[in-house]
């Protein structure tokens, strides 16, 4: 037991002492061994996409999953960060404030809570296969056994879910409701619309199709059959066709046209739900004095955006911004410039 507790540590912790590189060579072969034999497995904590969490200590953001990758520089104590995988036992791949992107060790944040809103789970309804990638000619992890507890990650496909199990293995299954059944809450406050929310596995395949998108290039005006550049409402409507093949209007007035006629908007920011889109007025300044007066039912929408909750949105808007990023909602301008949101699924 004691020997494990150390490897664990070692392998996780990257403040180790350089009179130690021999052994930590060592024991770094002795773990793969044990891994190879099954006998050691490490908990995962279940991540969505684009959740936040806080530095707990300094820590080095590297250019990628490895102890020996560059390091971008340190993150301090205290700093807030976006999880956009967590899919690797041993590495977060984050965003920081600035927009830029790298990875470091989970063992150094702490991860905010997701409301019920945000969360999925499935049970499997019959012995089903647990691959490790959306194909059936992906090798077995194992079978996964009726009545068991799954979180759902995402759906890549409308064929296979992303999943992680109760050991915290992450891997795919097959979305067919002979296999596996799907349920999450919807949060929220007021009365029922009498409107189906959106699954949350379709919500995610949506968010994730974003994601992988982050730092493309702006372009006013950018062509909807390539994705080298986006403008706001192009990276939308990719992240919607590629997610679940919902192909919404080219524009964002048409988008917010199609959000406001499927009766599900709100003009509170606060009430949007992960995955709605997010629609706004031009840019009259930083402060909300620069908006007071102004006739919002009647304003022309001139940007959108996709919702991730926690108060962040994944937009893009310039090239200086960084191209496609995720930007925080709350005391900016986008709170200001909000007109109304809402969900196209």
């Amino acid at each position: 037991m004691v020997e494990a507790t150390f490897i664990y540590f070692d392998i996780t912790k990257e403040a180790y002492s350089l009179k130690h590189t021999m052994k930590k060579r060592m024991i770094t072969a002795a773990f793969t061994a044990s891994l190879l034999l099954g006998s050691v497995s490490a908990s995962i904590p279940t991540v969505m996409a684009a959740q936040s969490a806080t530095v707990d200590a300094g820590v080095n953001f590297r250019s990628a999953p490895s102890a020996s990758a560059p390091v971008i520089r340190m993150l301090k104590k205290g700093e807030q960060v976006t999880i956009l995988d967590a899919s690797n036992a041993y590495w977060y791949k984050l965003q920081d404030s600035s927009g830029r992107t790298g990875y470091a060790s989970p063992s150094y944040f702490t991860v905010s809570s997701v409301s019920s809103s945000h969360t999925a789970t499935g049970t499997i309804q019959k012995s089903v296969s647990f691959r490790t990638s959306a194909s059936l000619s992906a090798s077995r992890i194992r079978f996964l056994q009726a009545g068991e507890q799954v979180a759902i990650i995402s759906r890549p496909n409308s064929s296979w879910y992303e999943i992680r199990d109760s050991s915290g293995q992450a891997g795919y299954v097959s979305s067919q409701p002979q296999y596996i059944s799907v349920s999450g809450s919807s949060g929220g406050s007021g009365g029922s619309s009498g409107t189906t929310a959106p699954s949350t596995g379709s919500v995610e395949s949506v968010i994730a199709a974003g994601l992988k998108y982050l730092g493309t290039p702006y372009e006013y005006g950018s062509s909807r059959s390539t994705t080298t550049t986006f403008d706001c409402s192009d990276l939308v409507r990719q992240a919607f066709l590629e997610g679940v093949g919902i192909k919404l209007p080219a524009d964002s007035r048409g988008q917010g046209e199609h959000v406001a006629q499927r009766g599900k908007a709100v003009t509170d920011w606060r009430q949007l739900k992960r995955g709605d889109i997010m629609f706004f007025m031009s840019y009259k300044g930083s402060k909300a004095s620069a908006y007071s007066g102004t006739n919002k039912s009647t304003a022309t929408i001139t940007h959108d955006g996709i919702y991730l909750g926690d108060g962040k949105i994944l937009h893009t808007y310039s090239n200086e911004s960084g191209g496609v990023t995720i930007s925080s909602i709350a005391g900016t301008h986008w709170e200001y410039r909000f007109l109304y949101g809402g969900s196209a699924l």
